[in-house]
Order: structure tokens, then C-alpha cells, then sequence
């Protein structure tokens, strides 16, 4: 992997750049849709490249559960296995440590709700995940069988998948985690780290460090240094992100100050639209987030006059395109009332036609960005 800062904004922290792989280059910044388990809902592989997407990430914990890292080396690795001619990502299984653990638990994502639950103090394992300093015991959502990934395991299932950027294994701790936890917790992340450093093997994979520290500024930056120090091609920026999107961007600052500006930053699991230009504008160049394609299975079209929701009985009159300013397929041969009627129906065409829509939307959106930035503007 190559990654070259084309240009600097005068204006803000954006930059425009390019990271080369094998599988071809990656215009940054740039959304990294998700393809959990090798696709992209609703979509193929043809539809997606179609939508606009430069780069997928996929996921090694569901990977791994099915079909099976065996399966998929024995197909070509990632790419050929899901027919996808571009970069690939996969995410190590680390956010899994969160989703299936304390996530379930407390009912939380990586921004705290309002009235977070009590604090997560530090020896308190969650009920379904157990955490200990070689890695992590977890219970099959399949079939309920045990399962432990720690670093070893995790780089093996990636090296075996065969994506261009891979992630180091990690603990990404909830919002409600007191300092103590956080901090320990932090240790195991950072010696993690290290482990998959040397047990990463062959140059056709990027190996990426992620940064962790919760809400604490002191141990985000303590994260942001030690990760920063060792030899990874690139960093992630991981774990929660506060109570609000304005203490978001100020963990931001902290973290993107201490890494090296001549290698690529992606954080991980964020990507609402309003949250896009501030991102780019605080030094990410790569997100990935479920958004553009999670909302539009619930029925969500993105506008450039806001959102639709398509379930609402008043669009089956309305003749129009989701967005007259849109030039996707979905916008140029469909109408609303017909969008409308087939998620009402539930016919999964409907949700193939909104999630082709909102990938174009947001990625149109992102590159839109790019020009911004390389005209001055941002």
C-alpha cells in the first residue's frame, strides 16, 4: 500500500489523497460502505462499484462464524469469493468485543444515549463476552457455541480472507466506562497491537493500528502516541465517542494531532451526514458506516432536501423522484409512489432500489467534498 497527501486544505485539517493497493487506488476522503459478511445488502457486487464505492469493509468475526475463513481462501481469498475488483477492508472482530458484550448489555452505541446506564467499572466482564488479557471468549449468535479470537487468531482469519487493509485486534470500550476500566483495558489494546504486529506476515497486506481511550483526553492521547510509534501503514480511530458529536470532534483533535500526517486515518463505525464534513474537515481520510445502508432497509431515503421516509402512505401519490437533483439509475426510472408501495409491501425490490439510491447519494455527497477541497473551499 502506498498513500501520498495530494493536498492540504488551508482552511481546516482536509486533505485530498490517494492510497494505492493491489486492487486499485482509493480517492481520499472516502466513505467505506459496509459488506459485514461479504456484501453489501441488497446489492451486488457490480451495483455497488455502480453506487460509486471505491473500497468495502468487510467483517472477520461473522467471516469467520460462516462460511468460514477456510471456505473463502479456498475460493481466491475475499475478492474473488464476493466478486469485488477493488480494495477491500476487513474490521478484526474488536467492535464485536463491544456489540455482543456491554453494547447488548446496556443497550448502547459507541455516543452515549441520554441517562447512560450505571458505569462499567474495572473486572466487570459483560454477561455473553469474557474478556481477558490473551483475548476474548465469545458465545456463537449462531449457535450459541464458544469461540475465543485474541490478536493471533484475528490476523490468521484476515490473512486468511485476504483483504488489502486489515485491522489490529482490539477492546473498544462502551460510554459508560469509568477511567480505571478504560485504562486497563487500554494496556490490553496496546500490547495487542504489538502481538499482531509480529504476527502479521507477507507485504500484500496493510496492517492497521487503532486507537483507543475512550473519552479520556489524557489516555486518548497516551493511545494516540504509543499507537502512532510502532510500524503500522495506517491507523484507525476507534472505540466511543462521548455523550454528544461535539465532544466527538474534540477526540478527534486530541487523537489526529499525535498521528504522523503522512499516513492515512479512518474512523471506524461513524458516518451520519451531518457528521461527514466535520470528519473530513478534522484530518480523517476513511469512514465506514452502516447508515446509507441500514437506513434505507427501514424504508429512509437521503435527499438533498432531507430525509423520506417511504413508508408514509402520503408518497404513494407522489409522483416525483426521490431527488429531482439526483442522477442515480433509481432517481431517473422511478417514482415515489412506486418506491413507496414496494417498501409498504415489503417487497424487497423496493429496498434494493433505496439502498442502491442513498450508497450514490452519500458517496455523490463525499466526492462532491473532494472537489470542495481541492478548489479551496474547504
Amino acid at each position: 500500500m502506498e498513500f501520498s497527501v495530494l493536498k492540504k486544505s488551508k482552511r481546516s485539517n482536509a486533505r485530498l489523497g490517494l492510497i494505492k493497493t493491489s486492487h486499485g487506488t482509493i480517492k481520499t476522503p472516502s466513505l467505506v460502505p459496509v459488506a459485514t459478511r461479504a456484501v453489501v445488502k441488497t446489492l451486488t457486487a457490480a451495483e455497488a462499484v455502480k453506487a460509486k464505492s471505491q473500497v468495502l469493509i468487510a467483517n472477520t468475526f461473522h467471516l469467520h462464524l460462516r462460511p468460514g475463513e477456510k471456505i473463502i481462501k479456498s475460493a481466491g481469498g475475499l475478492h474473488k469469493f464476493m466478486h469485488w475488483p477493488q480494495p477491500l477492508m476487513t474490521d478484526s472482530g474488536g467492535y464485536q468485543v463491544f456489540s455482543l458484550g456491554f453494547g447488548t448489555d446496556f443497550n448502547t452505541g459507541k455516543i452515549a444515549k441520554t441517562g447512560e446506564k450505571k458505569p462499567v467499572t474495572r473486572g466487570l466482564n459483560p454477561r455473553n463476552v469474557k474478556i481477558t488479557d490473551r483475548g476474548v471468549f465469545f458465545r456463537s449468535p449462531i449457535n450459541g457455541s464458544e469461540l475465543f479470537i485474541g490478536p493471533k487468531e484475528s490476523i490468521q482469519i484476515q490473512h486468511a480472507l485476504g483483504a488489502d487493509i486489515i485491522f489490529t485486534f482490539d477492546e473498544c470500550t462502551p460510554p459508560n466506562a469509568d477511567e480505571k476500566y478504560t485504562a486497563a483495558s487500554l494496556i490490553k489494546t496496546h500490547r495487542w497491537a504489538k502481538q499482531c504486529l509480529t504476527y502479521k506476515r507477507g507485504r500484500h497486506q496493510s496492517l492497521f493500528g487503532i486507537v483507543q481511550g475512550g473519552k479520556y483526553k489524557n489516555l486518548r492521547i497516551e493511545s494516540a502516541k504509543y499507537i502512532a510509534a510502532l510500524p503500522f501503514e495506517g491507523f484507525g480511530i476507534g472505540g466511543e465517542f462521548g455523550s454528544s458529536k461535539k465532544t466527538m470532534m474534540k477526540m478527534l483533535d486530541w487523537v489526529i494531532s499525535e498521528l504522523p500526517n503522512e499516513k492515512p486515518r479512518h474512523l471506524l463505525g461513524i458516518g451520519h451526514l451531518e457528521d461527514i464534513p466535520k470528519i473530513i474537515k478534522s484530518g480523517v481520510d476513511l469512514f465506514d458506516c452502516i447508515v446509507p445502508t441500514h437506513y434505507a432497509r427501514n424504508g429512509v431515503a437521503f435527499t438533498s432536501s432531507g430525509r423520506l421516509n417511504m413508508r408514509k402512505t402520503i408518497f404513494l401519490s407522489d409522483k416525483k423522484p426521490l431527488d429531482g437533483k439526483c442522477q442515480c439509475f433509481v432517481c431517473a426510472d422511478y417514482r415515489r409512489n412506486y418506491i413507496a408501495h414496494l417498501v409498504r409491501a415489503k417487497e424487497i425490490t423496493g429496498l434494493k432500489l433505496l439502498t442502491f439510491h442513498n450508497l450514490f447519494f452519500f458517496n455523490s455527497f463525499v466526492e462532491k467534498i473532494r472537489l470542495d477541497i481541492k478548489a479551496g473551499k474547504i
